[in-house]
């Protein structure tokens, strides 16, 4: 199949590279001159385990190409992915501007029939719209719309492209549903074939019940704390229950992400557009935002004072294993802990060059390394759950500083052993014997 994919951020790049991995010939357009000349030479816009191997072998191989001439992809395709960002608007509602702007591209480069699919994340309705923007532009009454909203997770997208659950399909095409069923087929899953608007639900419900359990299991460690019970336990017995799962009921500093915060606003928004309150996601959001305040004061109760206080921060990105910032948890606590006169020494794996866009160059020290960011640290804050964090070498950071506790703010240490070591453990919800 001859794909144009239009956008390349972490859902279009990713999504353009495992199609053309799977044979299909592929053009990646951006207006982004910058990114496309990046990606020409090989080099990856964005930090992804295993994508630069991946664009390179099917650039390689010719089945990859990137461009910045999107009439031209469109044109040269018979199906065409819009896969461009839909970030929130100061209403909470998800921003269209970029998908109708493709819409209208693709109206006035309509050469043959051709179908055109919606990766982006998008509200319900939108893509009645978009089929009604295209026709609006065209003299040909040749095109079919198809719903195919993503469940890649930053960090591991390769790998849920190659491994999904289900495939869900939204149109009022037969024949174009069977036609990108076909893409999917291989991967031997459920694929999912609905109209439009459930479609588009599906996605908004699945993220919102995801940012639903953790906001539970955070709260149920408000709890824990209170009467001493350990957050962890509770959580794996909850996970055996198969009704239940163990996914997401890892209690921490909430969910960040391009995703999460704003995939739950614009489906309560949605709501309120129907004139419903959804008063849970609302509850949801609200223990979202309440809990990084909650990390906060068990660092400020311990030492009374921030002022003058030395904190290394292990972690900028919002979830390990990607250098995305956006709506970064570990980025809000690091300002919060700076306004309270605390001094940062901060380390990320991947994305610290990000962060410095955010947090600038004067008030916050970038260490090299995590022992870096924790020599003349007097405590350590764990924001993100890279890997590295979780191995952190306990008598190594007893003979290179005069740290006393570790405030580990997504749980991946064990307290016991934190404690055996001669360190204080303040978690989130965790039970110290």
């Amino acid at each position: 199949m001859k794909i144009s994919v239009i956008g390349t951020g972490y859902v279009g790049l990713v999504t353009g590279a495992v199609f053309a991995d799977w044979g299909h010939t592929v053009i990646c357009a951006d207006i982004d001159k910058k990114k496309i000349k990046l990606l020409k030479k090989g080099s990856m816009p964005i930090y992804e385990e295993g994508l630069k191997e991946l664009v390179v072998r099917n650039v390689k191989e010719g089945r990859l190409f990137f461009t910045t001439e999107v009439e031209d992809a469109i044109k040269k395709s018979e199906t065409i992915f819009i896969a461009v960002g839909t970030p929130s608007n100061q209403g909470g509602s998800a921003d269209l501007t970029a998908v109708s702007a493709v819409a209208n591209a693709i109206g006035e480069n309509l050469n043959f029939y051709k179908i055109i699919v919606t990766k982006s994340t998008v509200p319900v309705g939108t893509n009645e719209k978009i089929k009604q923007i295209i026709a609006d532009n065209v003299h040909l009454d040749k095109f079919d719309v198809v719903s195919n909203p993503e469940f890649l997770r930053e960090g591991t997208a390769i790998f849920d492209a190659n491994n999904v659950d289900r495939v869900v399909l939204g149109s009022d095409s037969k024949k174009a549903l069977d036609k990108i069923a076909s893409l999917y087929t291989h991967l031997n899953v459920p694929i999912i074939k609905s109209d439009f608007r459930s479609a588009e639900l599906i996605k908004y419900a699945s993220n919102a019940f995801l940012a639903t359990k953790i906001s539970f299991i955070n709260e149920i460690a408000r709890i824990c704390d209170k009467t001493k019970a350990d957050v962890k336990v509770v959580a794996d017995g909850m996970g055996y229950d198969k009704r239940i799962g163990r996914s997401f009921l890892n209690a921490g500093l909430g969910y960040g992400g391009s995703c999460f915060p704003k995939d739950v606003e614009a489906l309560y928004r949605t709501s309120s557009d129907q004139e419903y309150d959804f008063r849970l996601l609302r509850g949801v959001m609200d223990v979202n935002e309440r809990q990084k305040y909650f990390f906060v004061e068990k660092i400020t109760d311990y030492f009374g004072n921030l002022s003058g206080k030395t904190l290394a921060c292990l972690g900028t990105a919002f979830k390990n294993n990607t250098d995305d910032i956006r709506k970064s948890v570990a980025i809000e606590v690091i300002k919060i802990l700076r306004g309270e006169g605390a001094k940062i020494r901060v380390f990320d794996p991947a994305a610290l060059q990000n962060a410095k866009t955010i947090l600038g160059n004067d008030v916050v020290y970038y260490a090299k390394d995590i022992y870096d960011a924790i020599e003349g640290a007097d405590g350590i804050c764990i924001l993100t759950e890279w890997q590295e964090f979780a191995l952190l070498d306990l008598d190594k950071v007893k003979k290179i500083s005069s740290v006393k506790v570790i405030f580990d703010g997504r749980n991946i240490l064990d307290p016991q052993k934190v404690k055996e070591v001669g360190f204080e453990y303040v978690g989130i919800g965790r039970r110290i014997i």
